[in-house]
């Protein structure tokens, strides 16, 4: 799902909306969906696998809805300690922790009128979640170290990369905020279940890229797009964008080849040694870091994503497909127990909630 221009005068509920790209059934029924809600107030609970463009459709509802002039505030909800998001979404008045040198409003104020997006939902605590499902029944609650109640007219739309149902069963969710929340559920597809969408998708990233990058790479080999047509995405709509950003950085001429691809959509193929240099971890090692200061610039701050995390979830994805998808054994071949690879699959967006049969 990227942004796309809509089309104008057809406003049937199955349409494509502005900001969305896909024409395939499962999203026309996703188009169908955002555009009934839309004209409600009712709570909405997005849920899908990371990557598949939960916020894209939060927006969407925001925008069609009669609160589309109003404001649209993100929370991501698993970014921030308990204290820190409870503070964040209900702001404090001074002197209510270490730090707290003035009165904050929190997001739930800066959202009234409009609509506030909880992504990662299921990441909240127990005491959070009270203060949550207050929120959704009685439109009012308190900052942090005070007592006065504050109303808010704030519409709250929901996403979550777990099944809910399951994390309540697990009694890491409240039940009643669950039902609260899931008035109207949207389930994203994954990738995967809409391959007919993927050139398109492809088509879009390749404009914004090469504009981005000044670029012209305009065509895209035949066995190329059938392997990223076949390829099964556990990072969604966002690692295809990665890789088309990839191949058009690396073009050396107008054309998407095979050989651009990561090893691991090529049927596994190990990745080429860097021309000019040494096939050994160190030399390789340093060259990825050289190149990784080369391209950042002078004011860039995020040097460790950029080479460090990249770097590690190629790892992971390339021994998780060598595997077959079985996780046990691709932990085992990493020299990491199975809970820390679970981990960093779902901190890489390569969490599919699904795993090959061991």
């Amino acid at each position: 799902m990227l942004l796309q221009p809509g089309q104008p005068g057809d406003e049937s509920l199955a349409s494509p909306i502005r900001g969305l790209i896909g024409a395939s059934p499962a999203m026309l029924e996703v188009y169908a969906t955002t555009r009934r809600v839309a004209a409600s107030n009712a709570s909405v609970l997005l849920l899908g696998e990371t990557g598949t463009g939960k916020e894209l459709i939060a927006k969407a509802i925001h925008e069609l809805s009669s609160r589309g002039t109003g404001p649209f505030v993100r929370v991501n909800c698993g970014a921030l300690s308990e204290s820190l998001l409870e503070s964040e979404l209900f702001g404090h008045v001074r002197g209510a922790f270490t730090g707290a040198v003035a009165n904050r409003a929190g997001r739930f104020e800066a959202a009234h009128t409009g609509t506030i997006f909880l992504d990662e939902i299921n990441s909240t605590t127990p005491k959070l979640q009270v203060k949550l499902l207050r929120v959704l029944q009685e439109r009012e609650f308190e900052r942090v170290g005070d007592t006065e109640t504050i109303s808010v007219d704030t519409r709250v739309i929901a996403a979550s990369n777990r099944d809910l149902l399951d994390e309540v069963a697990k009694e890491n969710f409240r039940e009643d905020l669950y039902y609260r929340l899931n008035v109207v559920p949207i389930i994203l597809p994954p990738l995967r279940a809409r391959r007919e969408d993927i050139p398109l998708l492809v088509s879009h990233f390749l404009q914004y890229y090469n504009e981005e990058n000044d670029r012209y790479v305009v065509h895209i080999d035949k066995g190329a797009l059938e392997a990223i047509v076949k390829y099964h995405w556990p990072g969604n709509v966002r690692e295809l964008q990665n890789v088309v950003e990839r191949c058009v950085v690396m073009a050396s001429g107008d054309e998407i080849t095979l050989d651009l691809l990561p090893p691991m959509m090529r049927g596994g193929q190990p990745a080429p040694t860097l021309p000019g240099r040494g096939g050994d971890l160190d030399t390789l090692a340093r060259s990825l870091v050289e190149q990784g200061l080369a391209s950042a610039g002078p004011n860039d701050d995020n040097l460790f994503d950029r080479v460090v995390n990249r770097v590690e979830r190629e790892l992971i994805a390339q021994m998780l497909a060598a595997c077959g998808g079985v996780q046990l054994k691709a932990a085992a071949r990493l020299g990491i127990n199975r809970n820390t690879l679970r981990k960093k699959l779902v901190e890489h967006g390569l969490d599919t909630g699904d795993e090959a049969p061991t």
